[in-house]
């Protein structure tokens, strides 16, 4: 059933990860899971989302329900340090390096953050690591509400550009009604477009150690579906949760648009250009056989812009004929137009992107 996905983000929640009465790792389906995974990253590109910090660590902080802020932020610090371990032990089994990013909300809906972030995953995907995104309880200023991933977990699929979201949770799949309160209710197999309708069958699924709920796992599906990545919802309770996933303990959400209209659709009609570069022919050239924006090829700047604004690329006729995502301030760029990227940590005295603009930043406009 994911056979044709090639990245793939695995989201899994407080309930599937940590034993409610004991508030441990459920240490035999960790390890099956990670076997499951690590047969994956042969042939796709993995990163996991994971609740469960609060959870196991709320058994250091209090044996009572933690109400107070600083309490949860207590428990997920020492949380984090158990989910790590437990991680980089199963995954050792396979010989597969893991590493840990700390995220919130904020980091992946903030422009220069989300593209810092990105970068960062790419470069451990391109190293063979595996990325394990847990959110950041323990800076958190608002309420936590643990075990509620699932937004997070769409956004790094959109910053990633994943083609599948995998929501591993409690539940195994959408109900026409709650199957926890009604024997016969009616699952649905296939979504090919998230309605009110659809909205609407988001009863509470509450669970003992998360409060995502079905709402979450919607609204997830529903942010992956306009980025061209779809989404499955299974239960973990699974020998092998990801490998036993099939039609019938499944909903997946399929994509409205392409990755590719998603991109265009982000970069055309959400942002405005802050500035533009003029390249010369050979760049353009370059720039139409999906090649990155190199300083060899800039003749020209215009504009204030900082690192990760959006920029419009021009030709010799002050055509536009590209948008993109600048690497730079629009004073580095002055500094190294026409030059050789291996002269630019010499101009500019820090180690910067070879590309002013990377193809994966860019989108070019029809002749």
């Amino acid at each position: 059933m994911i056979k044709n996905f090639k990245k793939i983000v695995v989201k899994i929640g407080s309930n599937s990860i940590v034993d409610p009465k004991t508030k441990k790792i459920k240490s035999k389906w960790l390890n099956n899971l990670c076997k499951d995974i690590a047969q994956l990253h042969k042939s796709k590109k993995i990163v996991i989302v994971c609740s469960g910090a609060i959870a196991l660590g709320s058994k250091s902080i209090s044996k009572t329900k933690l109400r107070k802020l600083e309490d949860k932020q207590a428990a997920a610090s020492v949380g984090q340090i158990e989910l790590a371990h437990q991680w980089r032990s199963k995954f050792k089994k396979s010989k597969i390096n893991v590493s840990q990013i700390l995220l919130t909300l904020e980091d992946s809906e903030e422009r220069r953050r989300y593209l810092n972030a990105r970068n960062t995953i790419s470069s451990l995907q391109n190293n063979n690591i595996i990325p394990i995104i847990n959110e950041n309880d323990t800076v958190a200023t608002e309420e936590i509400r643990y075990g509620d991933n699932d937004r997070l977990a769409a956004r790094v699929a959109q910053m990633i550009e994943a083609d599948l979201l995998i929501l591993l949770s409690d539940v195994d799949g959408l109900y026409k009604d709650n199957p926890k309160k009604i024997k016969d209710a009616k699952k649905i197999h296939q979504v090919f477009r998230i309605d009110k309708n659809i909205e609407s069958l988001a009863k509470n699924y509450t669970s003992e150690l998360g409060s995502g709920g079905m709402a979450t796992k919607i609204l997830a599906a529903k942010i992956c579906s306009s980025n061209g990545c779809a989404t499955i919802i299974t239960n973990s309770n699974k020998d092998f949760p990801i490998s036993g996933i099939n039609k019938e303990n499944s909903t997946i959400f399929y994509p409205s648009i392409s990755s590719n209209s998603s991109k265009k659709k982000w970069l055309l009609n959400h942002l405005s250009p802050s500035g533009s570069l003029i390249i010369d022919n050979g760049a353009k050239n370059a720039l139409k056989k999906d090649k990155s924006l190199l300083p060899a090829g800039i003749l020209g700047v215009k504009g204030r812009f900082k690192s990760g604004d959006v920029i419009s690329i021009l030709d010799l006729k002050n055509s536009k004929i590209a948008i993109g995502i600048s690497s730079y301030d629009n004073t580095d760029v002055k500094k190294i137009i026409g030059k050789n990227s291996k002269e630019i940590s010499k101009i500019l005295g820090f180690i910067g992107r070879d590309e002013v603009v990377h193809k994966d930043n860019l989108v070019k406009f029809s002749a």
